[in-house]
């Protein structure tokens, strides 16, 4: 046994999502949101942290770690869960976060997400984004989404991670798990290879370099089914971070390209529940059709907001009035809501319905 599994068996035991070790500190771990120490254990001295980090490091990664100060990687631990850790070095010495990732993929029914999120599994081919900020559960949910092909047709989903995370079983559908810096050099040689490889669905975990995205936004344009990330919290957002990702010569034909691949985005924010313990999901939804086109291509990305209200009916939502509605159904207090929407006026009766002021300016 490790040094470090009990550390792991708790977080998993007290619903614990990541677990932080720091020299010169005691084990911390995060649950429901907060971060608290876990009782009983002392502070980790640099030595003691350092032999726990080693043992469950390969020789490679453990090297790559001594070299440059960083190192990503994930394991599993039987009967426990698979986690992907992050290796790193601050002021008191080294540390490291252990995150979490469920054995067990939730399904979409389970994650209680849209229909509209559900249906993006349907899709033959696009791009469909999965965007918010670190910890929103962006990859739970691209997960339940490719789960959900995998059981329902039979694809060549090839996933492009670092360090892969969820590990799919074949099903109907055939997998290929690529792992940056383990089965390939970066996001950007992967994705070229994918395109070659009979791939009907392309997972890319990261699109942060532009010829990554400029590979996605092809892949999508040739047919195949993309999934990507960004850490935005919108809709527009996400398309403005996309064309900003070019140089401004370059826009105008990434506009046109999107505007042509582009078939969903989806944005979560995750919150604190106030109804009963655990967090919910909230999601803006931007689906394809015949007018988002035109506003990509016009780089009028204010007129999305009028494009998701006149398509409730197909399932698209605004992150605002989700929140609100949320508040309403006392789902998350008046002061979350308030905290994570665009519109704080709108919010600011509710905050003071609840007894809170809002923030100045």
């Amino acid at each position: 046994m490790a040094l470090i599994d009990p550390l792991l068996r708790h977080l998993k035991e007290h619903d614990g999502s990541d677990l932080h070790l720091v020299a010169g500190q005691p084990p911390r771990f995060r649950s429901k949101g907060s971060v608290r120490t876990i009782e009983g254990q002392g502070i980790l001295s640099q030595e003691t942290l350092r032999a726990m980090m080693q043992e469950v490091a390969s020789h490679r990664g453990w090297e790559e770690y001594e070299t440059t100060g960083d190192l990503d990687f994930a394991f599993s631990l039987e009967g426990v869960a698979r986690f992907r850790a992050n290796y790193f070095v601050q002021l008191s010495g080294a540390a490291c976060v252990f995150r979490m990732i469920p054995e067990t993929i939730i399904s979409l029914e389970d994650l209680n997400l849209p229909q509209a999120v559900r249906d993006l599994a349907d899709l033959k081919e696009g791009l469909v984004l999965v965007t918010g900020p670190t910890g929103s559960g962006k990859s739970t949910t691209l997960a339940a989404i490719i789960d959900k092909i995998n059981k329902t047709y039979s694809r060549h989903i090839v996933t492009i991670e670092d360090p892969v995370e969820f590990v799919h079983q074949n099903r109907n559908s055939l997998f290929s798990h690529r792992e940056v810096g383990l089965h390939t050099q970066g996001f950007t040689p992967a994705l070229r290879s994918a395109i070659r490889q009979d791939a009907d669905v392309i997972l890319v975990g990261e699109m942060r370099e532009m010829e990554t995205i400029s590979l996605a936004i092809t892949a999508a344009e040739m047919g195949m089914l993309v999934f990507g990330t960004l850490h935005t919290n919108n809709a527009a957002k996400t398309i403005d971070r996309i064309i900003d990702a070019f140089p401004a010569e370059e826009q105008n034909m990434v506009r046109l390209s999107l505007s042509e691949s582009l078939a969903g985005i989806v944005s979560q924010l995750l919150l604190p529940r106030a109804d009963k313990p655990g967090r919910i999901a909230a999601n803006e939804i931007l689906l394809k059709t015949a007018g988002l086109p035109n506003i990509i291509r016009d780089g009028n990305t204010p007129m999305l907001a009028s494009i998701i209200q006149s398509g409730k009916a197909q399932g698209m939502q605004a992150m605002d009035d989700v929140l609100f509605q949320y508040v309403k159904d006392k789902k998350v207090s008046a002061h979350d809501g308030y905290l994570k929407a665009t519109d704080k006026a709108r919010f600011a009766p509710l905050l003071k319905a609840e007894g809170g002021s809002p923030e100045p300016g």
